[in-house]
């Protein structure tokens, strides 16, 4: 059973793996820089379906059918969680599974958030097995939290790029390969921000909380990770979070990657700021950094993933945006 090292983080004590994991993206991740990481590319926004609210669900559900089809037998329970109200579209993809499901909501940090509480179910012994399972779509996003695309609006130059993607990850007490060792849950850190086309300045703080946690009840820092990823910051949080670490005398230099900046090409790719959303860190972590750490790029990685905890309707009330980071260490145990 984990155990607490000190302060927020947690000690898995049972060996506690990723066996398997699956990935989904659409077209403008297909276009990408991280594309043939990717399961499953879809060409079609719609995903087959005669909406995005549906077609969200769908890339979801198919996604956890391509880890499901990986993995040695059925989880003993399912985490989810995506952007929508009351979090539909990772309900309905569960539906017809027959598989306990646990609804979470995280943000953008959903799958940082899922993939540690699953891990701690298994460590726990409650569970044998489990799948942390998240996604978010474009224009879903877009819909909800700001404007309907026929709208027209103007992105402003921090605003960023919901991800068209999912990813899941099958989580067992047996066999061997990317183990996951520590647990930080993170503190909700409101900055002030109220600009909701500002998501990266918004989490920044939460991230740069959970990371010195992290470090302060751990002993560890950079140098003793081969990469830490932010879920979501894209290029300006990047550059905050830069700045705040390097006030604190943390240097981070090649070692600090984010997954909004990961996983589109900002040159050519007109998405302003970056990547966002729950999918966001979901498709980059089974995409690229798991796959990575297979091959043995590198062995120990702390996934940090980032959310801004908002609504439509704090924002129209004039709210600030609460931030909240969760991490996760991730240490291949491979041949």
């Amino acid at each position: 059973m984990a155990e607490r090292v000190r302060g927020q983080t947690l000690r898995l004590t049972a060996p506690v793996y990723a066996a398997c994991w699956a990935s989904e993206g659409g077209s403008k991740e297909g276009d990408g820089p991280l594309s043939k990481g990717f399961d499953r590319i879809s060409r079609d926004s719609y995903f087959g379906c005669d909406s995005w609210e549906k077609a969200e669900t769908e890339m979801l559900r198919g996604c956890l059918q391509l880890c499901l089809e990986k993995a040695p037998s059925p989880p003993d329970c399912i985490l989810g969680g995506d952007l929508l109200n009351q979090c539909v579209s990772s309900a309905f993809s569960v539906k017809d599974t027959g598989l306990p499901y646990l609804g979470l909501y995280g943000a953008c940090s959903t799958m940082a958030e899922g993939l540690g509480l699953a891990a701690l179910l298994v460590d726990g012994g409650g569970v044998s097995s489990a799948c942390a399972l998240t996604g978010s779509h474009f224009c879903t996003a877009e819909r909800q939290y700001r404007f309907p695309l026929e709208y027209g609006g103007q992105r402003t130059p921090t605003a960023q790029w919901t991800v068209t993607g999912a990813g899941a990850v099958f989580l067992s007490g047996a066999g061997k390969g990317v183990r996951i060792t520590h647990v930080t849950p993170g503190r909700i850190v409101d900055a002030g921000i109220t600009d909701a086309c500002n998501m990266g300045a918004a989490m920044a703080p939460a991230a740069f909380d959970t990371i010195l946690a992290h470090f302060r009840d751990t002993g560890r820092d950079f140098a003793d990770y081969d990469a830490v990823f932010t879920g979501d910051l894209g290029a300006i949080g990047h550059d905050i979070l830069q700045d705040l670490l390097q006030r604190e005398g943390l240097s981070p230099g090649l070692r600090y990657l984010d997954c909004g900046v990961l996983i589109y090409d900002l040159k050519t790719q007109d998405v302003h700021a970056g990547g966002s959303g729950c999918g966001c860190s979901a498709a980059v972590l089974c995409a690229h950094i798991l796959p990575a750490m297979t091959r043995g790029i590198w062995k120990r990685v702390l996934f940090a993933g980032t959310g801004a905890l908002m609504s439509p309707l704090t924002c129209q009330q004039g709210c600030s945006i609460p931030g909240i980071c969760h991490a996760v260490a991730l240490e291949w145990e491979g041949d």
